[in-house]
């Protein structure tokens, strides 16, 4: 069915997690307001004086301070709103408009869905979009919409890329999130699934709402806190056990965080596998792009589950990444998992498999009651299709971790050569080289005079042709002291 249009010739396909910045440059008067292009908050203003130099510059500091702080934030670096702010040039679409248009062209041919609201802004993509939805013979159940738009890692053809995204309802496994419908044309896919009341893994960690937006229920909880630890052996074990299905079925996934973890009662269930069809970035990729060693998404899955468990085990994620210690934990079993997969040393040096975080004791001892046998069959051009849109994955991962690493090495470079001790030492080098260079100049010009002398004694004279031959000095350098 052709509920979309094709997508226009040259369109760019932007990775959202790239992090931007900004540098506040310069102020302007206008109007007797000093304005710096903001539309965010400012810092403290002052009645009388607010022209002065000084409070100009001070404020111009504050702001840029400000900004700095929603840079560096992981969840507050990836709202729309700031990266309309920052890059409007890229982010100018309305991108639920875009999604309605296409939602409504998709009933005209599946009548029997109707859209009952909205679910705006309860993810953290800009460009994936969430509806609340019924069947019009069984009004009392909800099911959730989600539309997305192709990202930068869509390797796939769109005729495999259609065809897997259709394959997505045959897939069961305890652990994985039913697909009710799935439909994609060349530019965007269309996925239903049941709505859960109970919400995700990450609505649990934060007592959150399912239904409220995603930076009102994340990035500022009211209490934090983590879960049991019988909680995170039993749900650590689930989401191991679904990652190693898929990566023995070569199902490239890399979307691991705990939002994409639905709660089933005690269960654990995994959503979102079209992610890694449609080439979209994975929410963490800003962290693991900083590790050469990270370069596989069997290795991405890994860190990132190091991520989930850090954030199940704290009620909250790690302010920086790698972490060089780990507060108190329930089990020091917890925080030799963490270690494997967040510590200085393991970014370092790379990953664990997950079938070797299965045999750590967190998890080895967890027994799984479940009757449901998984089943999920690619056909084998698929299969093949799939390896090489993976491989063309993690060459781009590669080739950016690669620039990341030449630009640090630059900045360090660059950083350590304006340090003042690097300046002061240039300053004592070239004066140095100043004064054996005058030394090295006057012992020459005496050489060359003492030449010329005994030259002149000599009744010989230089060849008028040669044009290296020096000029004899001047009577009045003759005397002159040296």
């Amino acid at each position: 069915m052709a509920f979309m249009e094709k997508p226009p010739a040259g369109k760019v396909l932007l990775d959202d997690t790239v992090p931007l910045t900004a540098a506040i440059e310069a102020s302007q008067s206008l109007q007797s307001h000093t304005i710096a292009g903001l539309s965010l908050p400012l810092p403290p203003k002052k009645l009388i004086g607010n022209m002065d130099r000084e409070f100009i510059a001070e404020r111009q500091k504050g702001l840029q301070n400000y900004l700095n702080v929603i840079t560096t934030n992981h969840v507050l670096s990836n709202c729309e709103l700031v990266k309309k702010f920052l890059d409007p040039n890229n982010y100018s679409a309305n991108y639920t408009e875009i999604a309605l248009q296409q939602v409504s062209m998709f009933f005209r041919s599946e009548p029997k869905w109707e859209v009952v609201e909205p679910l705006k802004d309860i993810g953290w993509r800009i460009r994936k979009k969430y509806f609340l939805m019924k069947i019009k013979n069984q009004p009392k159940e909800r099911l959730v919409l989600s539309w997305a738009d192709l990202g930068p890692d869509k390797y796939l053809s769109d005729k495999d890329f259609q065809c897997l995204i259709k394959l997505l309802p045959s897939c069961l496994h305890p652990y994985i999130y039913r697909v009710t419908f799935a439909t994609a044309n060349e530019s965007s896919a269309l996925l239903i699934r049941m709505f859960n009341e109970k919400g995700t893994l990450k609505d649990l960690i934060y007592k959150a709402k399912p239904k409220d937006p995603f930076l009102k229920k994340y990035c500022n909880p009211k209490k934090i806190q983590g879960l049991e630890l019988q909680q995170i052996k039993t749900y650590g074990r689930q989401i191991l056990e679904v990652l190693k299905f898929l990566h023995d079925k070569g199902f490239p996934y890399g979307h691991l965080h705990a939002s994409n973890v639905m709660l089933d009662g005690d269960t654990c269930r995994l959503l979102d596998l079209e992610n890694s069809l449609l080439g979209l970035p994975s929410f963490y990729r800003s962290y693991f792009s900083q590790f050469r060693k990270i370069n596989t998404l069997e290795s991405v899955d890994v860190h990132c589950f190091g991520h989930l468990l850090y954030e199940m085990t704290y009620g909250r994620p790690p302010d920086s990444v790698p972490v060089d210690s780990f507060p108190p934990a329930p089990s020091m079993a917890v925080v030799a998992v963490l270690e494997s997969t967040l510590s200085c040393e393991a970014c370092k040096n790379g990953m664990p498999t997950v079938s070797r975080l299965l045999q750590m004791p967190l998890f080895s001892d967890v027994l799984l009651t479940t009757s449901e046998k998984p089943q999920f069959k690619i056909p084998t051009k698929l299969k093949e299709a799939l390896r090489i849109a993976k491989e063309c994955i993690e060459k781009r991962l590669i080739e950016e971790q690669k620039q990341i690493h030449q630009h640090r090495r630059l900045t360090r470079a660059q950083s350590h050569h304006g340090s003042e001790e690097e300046r002061k030492k240039r300053k004592i080098l070239a004066r140095k080289k100043s004064k054996r260079s005058a030394v090295e100049n006057s012992e020459e010009y005496s050489a060359k005079y003492s030449n010329s002398n005994n030259s002149a004694g000599s009744g010989a004279s230089s060849p008028l042709t040669s044009p290296s031959s020096p000029t004899p000095p001047s009577t009045a350098v003759e005397h002159a002291p040296f």
